[in-house]
Parts: C-alpha cells; structure tokens; sequence
C-alpha cells in the first residue's frame, strides 16, 4: 500500500503518514491534499502538500487517516518542493510551514481561484526598442547574455547609471529564447512604477505581478501562470522568489543590498539567498544589481566568487552631484534646519526646481516630555517612546501601533507645559511652510502614504511639477526618477555612525547615496548637503567622493579583524515570553544543552535591544562559527534537543539564520 507523506502547515518538523482511499495516481508527490487533522471526533481537517510516498510507516495501516486529493489543482514541480526543502533544511523551519508560506493563501486553502474573461490575443508587436547602451552598458549585457549556465553577476551601478535597462535588455535576451525572467524588487511601492515601465518595454509579453499586496484570488491567477508557462516575466518584492517557473532562464534581484529582502517573521529567509539558491538550482545566471552592494556580495566579487560588471558614470546626466558636509556644530538650527540649507532651499524655489529634504524618521517628534518632572510619553506595551504627530493631536508607538490623544497636561504633576523634543518630518514640514509660505511642500511618509492610492496620488503630484518641496523618509531614497529635483538636503543622520549594530554604517552609507542619487538625475544639474556635526567622519568623506569601493574595503577590514560576516557566520535563538527573567531562563537552558563542538561560539542570553513589544519580554542567544557547514550542523542537531526542552507554555521562541536584527 502507497503510504503519502504530506507536509502540512504545523510548527513540527516531521511529515505525516496518510493513506489514499482509492490507488494512487502514479506520481501523487507535488498533489494538494486535503487530510483529516487533530483529535479524534473533532472533525478538523487541512490543506497540505504530498512530499512523498512511502511502503511503510511507523503506524498501523489500519490506523493511518484517509487523504483526499485536491484534484482540480495543478501538481507542483520538483524543482519548487526542493526549493522549499532547502529553505526549510537552511533556515531551520517545518516544511509544512514553507510549503504553506510559498502557495498563495487561496491555493494554501486548496481553492482554485476563479478565471478572468481571456483578452484577445494581441496583435503581433514590433520588436522592443531599446535605448542606445553606453559601452559599460553594452559590455554588461554581453557579459550576461554570454554566461554558460549558474553564474552570479554583481552589477555595481552608480544612481542613475541605467542599471535598470541592462536588466531590460538582458531580459529581452531571455524571451526571444522563449524563457521566463523573474524580476525581484525590495519594496511593494516600487513594483508598480517598474511593471509600468516593463509593459511599455515588453507589450506583447505576460507580465504578472506578486507581493503582499495584490489581492489573493489574483495572487493565485499570478501563480498558476508562472507554474503553466503563461507568464512570461514575474516582477514582485521577495515572497516572489517563490513563483514556480518552468522555463525560468534569468533572475534579477534589483536593489541586492535592501534589508527589505529579509523576512523578520515566520520562515526568515533572504530573498536574494534564495534566489542565488534558486540559479544555482537552475543551472542560470542570476544578477544583483546596487549602487551600494551588501558587504557581502562585495566581498564575494572582490574574492571572484561573483563577477563584478561595473557601471561608474551616470547614463543621462553628465556627472553624479557633488556632495557637500555642512558642520552644524557652531550653528543655531530652526528644528534641523541650517542657514546653508535654507539658503539652497530658497535658490531652487527661485528657479522653479525642486528639493528633497531628507529625514528617516515621521511624525512631529521622537517623544513629548514634562520639564518640570521629566514624564516622558513611553509606551505602555513596548520598551519605546510614543512619538507625537502633531497634525491629528495623537500619540503612537511606531513598533505595535498603540496611540492616545495628547495629553493637555502631564499626567505626573499636571504641569501645562509639555514640550516636544526632536524632530520629525511633521515638524520639519511646518518650519518650512513658515520659511517659505508660497512654496508647495509634500510630506512623504508610511503617514502622509498610508495606502496605495495616496502613495500614487503623490508621486503622481511630484512628476506634475506640483510640489517645491518634498520632505520624505526612506520611501523616497530608491528607485524613483524626478526630472525637476536638483538638491537633496540630509537631516539627523549622525545617530546611525554611533548604533551598536555593526551594520548601521553599511546602511547609512547605503541610504545617503540612494536619497543623493534623486537629485540631478537629467538635463539639470544636482547637489547634495549634508548636515552633520561629524564633518571629519571617514564615512560623509566617502559619500563627497562618491568613492563605495574604499567604504566598502574600510569596513570589511574592521569586520575581518571584529570576526563579522562575511568572516563568520551567525544564528540568533530568541525567546519571548510574560517577564523577561523566563526568556533569559531557557536561553540558559538552551546553552546548557547545545551539543559541544569545537567551531561553534555560543554568547551569552542578553535581552533585545527592543527588550519589550506588544507587551512580550525579548531575549537573544547569537550563534557563531567560521564555518557555515559546521553551524548549519550544530543547528541541526540543537534544534533537537530545544524541541526536547520543557518551556513554559506561553513562551515562544525561534531561530534566525543570518540574522540582519540584532
């Protein structure tokens, strides 16, 4: 008798035995299935996936429960239920559980999502034309058409310097051989702009989007496309990687570097590892495209396990802007405005160009305070302050949401007299509108941006030439084009030089010369100023040069004489539970029962930086070693015996393979 062995959505790492009332089909494994789960006589059932099939189980045949199969789906490829096995095997996650995350929720429930009317089929269409590639172009694109089977490319392209139609042309390579492209990028604000821009490209080619944000029935119409060979490019952020695609010939991870590619919750996997997984897989070449590559892949091109294709001068504009660093130490700032800013501010309004304020933080201000007491707005639920934002008189913790009105008096003593301190892109915002009260100023924020169609209505207004004025977080740094913007001005970026992560200078430098590269991008010429009250800090000298390379080499010296990746490899146990000392009490145990291995670093259990969120308690255990097979060997073996141990039950706990949060 055929026994099936069904990955199904639970957090244990194990297959279940189930047998099939009528004879198997000849090959059942990659079937949806639905199974009888849970204690007898309550009647629960799941959807799971057929991962194998078996002649024997550890149950009596008799005993085994009965699977239905979902007959009305397609059956998933070999090739996508080994990429979930090595997701589950690397990541340390229940297959079950990945197999679940990769379907779309709707095929996750074993429902076919309903067809759409098929258009017409369109016209034959003209061959794409493609910009005239400037001789670095031109050789990166020959260099990826060339490529004989896995090879990783890391295309380190200034801002502006047309990374963007390498992908494009390397891509109309791949469907003129009648192959499929998948096409990651890190943020759900980008995809619509880039689908956009590949339809124009592409009109005769199936273009099919995928991220969190399309809605469910036409996520599962996305993913049956790509699996039947109908979709011919699949653009979307990093659950992408996931899409089955038989004929899949190239993969492009653009923006490589963006933490956004690393899940934080659930199967915390990196996309682009994923994806490099995925060519490797494939026997296809894969391309990384940054202006600011991740230290690691930098690393991997220096040492020739990547091949570097370089793009060092802009496509369009004539030169990258000049960086200038303002010294803020001797002047007297108008909420983080200095006298140069405004001055280059004013110059632009003068000639109808616009600027670009750039603060990474909302709201009007970090924290609201009493000075006669000194009551700070902390958040009741989280180890944070409740930021202020002014404009709808509210305070919110920008890590679980909470918010209360602003309190007309200290809660403490009563004092009248509270006062705000730091500064947000709320305030900023309205110092401007006192400076320039003509001038049209946008704020662009997750507040001012909360949905889709606000997000578009602004970036709609930017390209009109209705705004002076932008003042904006990180959602503005990458990706986006502005014709008329001429300067950019950075606010408050010192706090990152001095984070206790390590990776804060990598994402610092990464985010100015992102948000830099917006200014001068076309026929008007750019510049960046950058306020700081560190002028001399190796890291804003290599910004005015425009010089990653000798960041890069900078930082990967003190990683190499610090033991940090890429020169080691790291998990990260955490825990949460009611009160911190129970977390801290079973990372200790979980110490006390690592097997013992010679590669293997375990820290000490400390708590989280953010120690408290959503009212939990968190603590972190960091793994380390030399050696990735030993690490990954020594997790396998933990995780046993971490399953073995007696937690509280409301404890949780997980671990993070190459973890970017410390």
């Amino acid at each position: 008798m055929a026994i099936l062995q069904i990955a199904l959505d639970v957090p244990l790492p194990r297959l279940f035995d189930y047998r099939l009332a009528e004879p198997a089909p000849a090959d059942p494994v990659g079937r949806l299935a639905k199974v009888p789960f849970g204690a007898a006589g309550r009647g629960g059932s799941k959807i799971g996936v057929v991962a194998a099939v078996t002649g024997a189980s550890d149950q009596p045949a008799d005993k085994l429960k009965v699977a239905e199969l979902v007959e009305d789906l397609p059956v998933l490829p070999a090739d996508w239920l080994e990429l979930c096995r090595f997701c589950a095997r690397y990541y340390h996650h229940p297959l079950g559980q990945v197999m679940a995350f990769a379907l779309p929720p709707l095929l996750r429930k074993g429902k076919k999502p309903r067809a759409l009317k098929e258009k017409p089929a369109a016209a034959a269409s003209p061959a794409p034309s493609f910009h005239e590639a400037t001789p670095d172009q031109a050789a990166a694109i020959e260099a990826i058409a060339r490529a004989d089977g896995f090879q990783t490319f890391l295309l380190h392209g200034v801002t502006g310097s047309g990374k963007t139609e390498v992908y494009l042309q390397a891509i109309a390579a791949v469907l003129a051989r009648g192959g499929q492209a998948l096409m990651l990028v890190p943020e759900i604000a980008l995809t619509p702009q880039l689908e956009s821009r590949v339809s124009a490209r592409f009109p005769g080619a199936r273009i099919v989007s995928a991220h969190s944000g399309v809605a469910d029935a036409a996520r599962a119409r996305a993913f049956l496309a790509a699996l039947e060979g109908r979709a011919d490019i699949v653009l979307g952020t990093r659950l992408a990687v996931f899409m089955p695609l038989p004929r899949l010939q190239l993969i492009v991870v653009d923006e490589e570097h963006d933490p956004s590619f690393k899940q934080q919750d659930g199967l915390r996997y990196s996309a682009r590892d994923v994806a490099i997984f995925r060519a490797k897989q494939r026997d296809i070449p894969i391309v990384l495209g940054s202006a600011t590559p991740a230290l690691e892949s930098f690393h991997h091109a220096e040492s020739g396990r990547y091949r570097k294709l370089e793009l060092p001068a802009r496509a369009v504009a004539a030169t990258l802007p000049p960086v200038a660093v303002i010294d803020t130490r001797k002047q007297k700032l108008q909420d983080g405005l200095g006298q140069e800013l405004i001055a280059a501010v004013s110059e632009r309004l003068q000639r109808g160009e616009q600027s670009l304020l750039f603060l990474n933080r909302r709201g009007y201000a970090p924290v609201l305070a009493c000075p006669a007491c000194g009551w700070l707005s902390h958040c009741r639920r989280c180890a944070a302050n409740l930021v202020l934002h002014l404009a709808d008189r509210r305070l919110r913790c920008h890590h679980c949401g909470l918010e209360t009105a602003v309190p007309h008096h200290c809660p403490d003593c009563g004092n009248l007299d509270l006062t705000p301190f730091g500064r947000g892109t709320q305030r900023v915002e309205a110092r401007l509108a006192e400076l320039f009260p003509a001038a049209r100023i946008l704020r662009i924020d997750r507040d001012s941006a909360d949905s889709p169609k606000k997000w578009h209505a602004l970036l709609a207004a930017i390209h009109a030439g209705e705004a002076d004025i932008l003042i904006g977080t990180q959602m503005l740094a990458k990706g986006h084009d502005f014709p008329q913007l001429t300067l950019v001005g950075v606010i408050g970026a010192d706090a990152a030089l001095f984070a206790a992560d390590f990776r804060a200078p990598e994402r610092l430098f990464a985010q100015l010369m992102q948000v830099g590269g917006r200014s001068g991008r076309h026929a008007l010429p750019g510049e960046v100023l950058i306020q700081t009250e560190y002028p001399d800090h190796p890291l804003y000298r290599a910004l005015a040069e425009h010089d990653y390379d000798a960041f890069a080499r900078e930082q990967l010296a003190e990683r190499a004489a610090a033991g940090f990746p890429p020169f080691a490899f790291q998990a990260m146990l955490r825990a949460e539970a009611a009160e911190l000392p129970q977390a801290l009490a079973f990372l200790r145990e979980a110490v006390a029962a690592a097997p013992a291995m010679p590669e293997i670093l375990l820290y000490d259990p400390v708590p989280m930086r953010l120690a408290r969120l959503k009212n939990r308690e968190r603590a972190q255990l960091l793994v380390e070693s030399k050696s990735r097979p030993a690490l990954q060997a020594f997790l396998g073996a933990w995780l046993e015996r971490l399953h073995a141990l007696k937690a509280p039950r409301a404890l949780r706990w997980h671990i993070d393979v190459d973890p970017l949060e410390f």
